[in-house]
């Protein structure tokens, strides 16, 4: 397990990436997921005007993380008379959200924008992007702005980021932040299966990899349209958090299993108090601080983004390869509960293809039966395994999620079951009673954790 430290709200210097590492081949399958699609709720439709075709460079140059010439283009536009128009506003803070670049959002946009002449729109934006820079005064100013529109159709989510500004504010005073304060961020990588930790004297459990093994980190779901992130970051273990983590160590596993990749997953913690819930999509500034911190030579990068609307979901992951620091492929799915299963099982098989993963020596590789269970299953161990670290204190701890995996579904996930177990014991949690199967492995990890 590495450490590292990440200032949220704090430009760091970046430094070229690792120039060492060669590209994958991986094949293109046949579509087990549907291709990506444009999130046109971030990239609205081209202005039929002049200034259009030019708002459309800009967000070519930023998708390539290009932000100097994107912005030579966003002055050269705010500066004219189409600058001060209500649509160029909410398309610029838009596209520079959706992209990543949350800081140039103020710099460009708030000198320039009045509620009343263009809207609530571009105000949220800003706002957003205020409290992603952990910026509450300049958030409150906003949020004053946008109340005084008198607005009833935002006025039940300006609420709610009153109550964000407020938790950023007490947060603030009691790390001696504030405006310009600092909130320190732990990033913790698990570099195994989660689930195989306390497992490490059976032999021949996980595969030994080849000697121009990859690595790939999957980091914590982001929640770009979530109205308060503080809040829930200070929660103890919730659905939607468990999710944010769960999922990346599952896809990291997967790859783990396959000798030719070595896998990271990556969550936040936060002051060593709680987890952190990432409130803006991973930056390329972001990036590199793992890259340059986390002790790891990291060949690619998939973050993600999740959002919710009315009980649909919507995932966007990102490959980044590290080599040329470029964006390589983004996939996207959406699920409602009842779909959900039945959908990431889909997605884990495409990104699979996509890597071309095989099988190695050791315990076979068995795709859960469940996904949904299996997230949960593993977020929980990655909770009562940071507790049993002394990274997550005894408040974070809840009762384990349900559904979790069937340990009889195979051995993979009698081994989690068993290691879940054994930690949920430990730090006094109740444990579900459960089937396990007449197992070689089962019975070599009963013997390892009584050890």
């Amino acid at each position: 397990m590495g450490f590292f430290d990440r200032l949220i709200g704090k430009s760091k210097p970046t430094s070229a990436a690792n120039q060492n590492n060669s590209a994958p081949k991986p094949a293109e399958p046949e579509a087990t997921v549907p291709e990506p699609s444009p999130d046109t709720a971030s990239k609205p439709a081209i202005d039929p005007g002049p200034v259009g075709p030019r708002l459309q460079a800009a967000l070519e140059l930023l998708e390539i993380r290009n932000l100097d010439d994107a912005r030579v283009i966003y002055e050269e536009v705010l500066n004219s008379p189409a600058g001060n128009r209500p649509d160029v506003l909410v398309r610029i803070s838009g596209d520079l959200g959706s992209t990543g670049h949350i800081a140039a959002i103020p710099e460009l946009i708030a000198p320039r924008y009045d509620a009343e002449r263009h809207g609530p729109a571009t105000g949220i934006n800003l706002l957003q992007a205020y409290l992603a820079l952990r910026r509450p005064e300049s958030a409150q100013h906003v949020l004053d702005l946008l109340f005084a529109l008198k607005n009833p159709e935002i006025e039940e989510r300006l609420w709610g980021f009153s109550n964000a500004i407020a938790e950023a504010m007490e947060s603030g005073r009691h790390s001696g932040g504030g405006e310009h304060g600092e909130t320190k961020v732990e990033l913790v990588s698990i570099s195994k299966p989660i689930w195989s930790y306390g497992l490490e004297s059976l032999p021949d459990l996980l595969p030994e990899k080849d000697p121009g093994a990859k690595t790939v980190a999957f980091a914590q779901i982001a929640l770009p349209d979530h109205d308060n992130t503080d809040e829930l970051s200070k929660a103890p273990e919730e659905a939607l958090g468990r999710f944010c983590r769960g999922l990346p160590l599952w896809l990291a596993e997967s790859m783990y299993f396959s000798p030719q990749y070595n896998s990271l997953g990556v969550v936040g913690i936060l002051e060593q108090k709680s987890y952190m819930m990432f409130p803006v999509v991973w930056t390329s500034d972001n990036i590199r601080q793992l890259i340059e911190t986390s002790g790891f030579q990291i060949d690619y990068v998939v973050t993600g983004d999740l959002r919710e609307q009315d009980g649909d979901y919507q995932l966007g992951l990102h490959l980044w390869e590290i080599k040329g620091f470029r964006e390589r492929k983004s996939f996207q799915v959406q699920w409602t509960p009842a779909t959900a299963d039945k959908v990431l099982g889909e997605l884990h098989e495409h990104l699979r293809l996509f890597f071309e993963c095989r099988e190695g020596p050791g315990l076979p590789y068995q795709a859960p039966s469940s996904a949904m269970a299996w997230i949960n299953t593993l977020a929980a161990s990655l909770t009562t395994f940071l507790h049993d670290k002394n990274v997550l204190p005894a408040e974070q701890l809840v009762d384990l999620p349900s559904p979790l995996a069937d340990p009889s579904s195979g051995d993979s996930a009698a081994l989690a079951r068993l290691t879940l177990a054994d930690r949920a014991k430990r730090a006094g949690l109740e444990i579900p009673a459960a089937e396990f199967p007449d197992s070689a492995w089962v019975e070599a990890a009963r013997t390892a954790l009584s050890e």
